[in-house]
């Protein structure tokens, strides 16, 4: 059934080849500015990655006027107004970002202060809040997860009250995004897995939610076909390129797909996960997506059943509810692989979760907004119920 009214939103410019960091300047052309500042981490800074792109950079004109690298874990608000002062203070007129979703998310957000001025909680929270677009905004992912290169999404932790604030506006979409499977070649196993899962988590939330469409419906398919096909080889091998490659479009294109239909009930889940108990985003998500789709399985089965062959399961002579079935075990047992190779942990308890902070974070996972867009309506103790399966 088609719904009644979608809209589909996607200006980012999406480029994608192996080596295409030390080469994509001219692209920087037709959004007019010559000053950029980046936004990093120590760790990509120490492997020389970094210094490859500025180099590319200067050497066709553009200066780079300053650089951050200290964003946390979790995009932190003090880190968003440490990188919008800096970058102001620089001279810079535009954003580029080289890292995973921490540090999109953080120079995301960094963006609406360093265009508009004001202040990022006070002024901008919620949706929607802009007039125009703000400064020019490159994109190099490094994690194959977030896909944040695509979406209009940034999550910021408030550290004083311990939970994640959402920031979404078309205007925070970036204008172009870099794909090159060589900037995550370095990426350890752990979270080369923890990330995949993260993108698969994105694409079956946003296939199933209230606001999908036939646009997002189809790139979450073609996400988690890639994500099947690539992610175990891309945890085994990181110099595997082509797989490498194939997750980093996966995530993009599951990025895409979440920004317009949303996520669900896992990812309230794993924000309440995070910011209380402080485990990473992915790793939280891949271990509750099983039980978020166990959670959602009536409302959702037919949906399921739709996805239980992209996910290799052989469903022929089934029916609804056993192919249905068939895409949570398929889940869990990508779970399983991932866990094998010592790369993922696939229970709350194995994360570091203490068991009595269960209660908490179902009430928590409540007042997330990702509730609003997941198909049954989430319930403090029967949301319990599932995490409890999860620890």
């Amino acid at each position: 059934m088609l719904p009644e009214f979608y809209q589909f939103h996607h200006p980012t410019k999406v480029i994608y080849g192996e080596g295409l960091v030390n080469d994509f300047a001219h692209e920087l052309e037709e959004l007019g500015v010559k000053n950029y500042f980046i936004v990093s981490d120590q760790v990509l800074s120490s492997l020389g990655l970094i210094e490859q792109i500025k180099t590319g950079l200067e050497e066709a004109g553009f200066t780079i006027t300053g650089e951050f690298y200290d964003v946390p874990q979790d995009a932190s608000v003090e880190a968003v107004e440490s990188i919008s002062r800096q970058a102001t203070d620089s001279g810079a007129e535009g954003l580029i970002a080289v890292g995973g979703g921490s540090v999109i998310d953080a120079t995301k957000a960094a963006n609406f202060v360093f265009s508009e001025g004001g202040d990022l909680v006070a002024d901008y929270s919620g949706a929607s809040t802009l007039t125009k677009p703000l400064k020019p905004f490159i994109v190099i992912p490094t994690t194959a997860g977030t896909g944040s290169e695509n979406t209009l999404i940034a999550m910021i932790y408030d550290v004083a009250n311990k939970t994640k604030l959402a920031f979404s506006d078309k205007f925070l979409l970036p204008d172009l995004a870099v794909l090159d499977p060589v900037m995550t070649q370095s990426l350890p196993p752990g979270l080369t897995a923890s990330t995949g899962m993260d993108a698969l988590t994105h694409a079956v939330e946003s296939y199933v939610g209230v606001d999908t469409s036939p646009h997002s419906e189809a790139l979450a398919v073609a996400a988690i076909r890639h994500i099947f096909k690539y992610l175990v080889r891309a945890t085994q091998k990181g110099d595997d390129l082509e797989a490498r490659g194939g997750m980093l479009i996966a995530a993009n294109m599951a990025g895409s797909s979440f920004s317009h239909s949303m996520v669900g009930c896992v990812h309230a889940m794993a924000h309440a996960v995070g910011g209380l108990t402080r485990v990473p985003h992915g790793v939280a998500n891949a271990i509750l997506l099983p039980h978020g789709m166990e959670y959602n399985f009536e409302v959702c089965k037919e949906k399921f059943a739709e996805l239980a062959p992209v996910m290799g399961e052989n469903v022929t002579g089934k029916s609804i509810d056993e192919a249905a079935r068939g895409a949570i075990a398929a889940v869990r047992r990508l779970g399983r692989q991932l866990n094998a190779l010592n790369a993922m942990a696939v229970r709350l308890k194995d994360a570091g979760v203490p068991e009595e902070s269960l209660p908490a974070i179902a009430e928590a996972a409540t007042e997330d907004g990702a509730i609003v867009y997941n198909p049954r309506e989430v319930v403090a103790e029967e949301i319990l119920v599932h995490l409890k399966n999860a620890y």
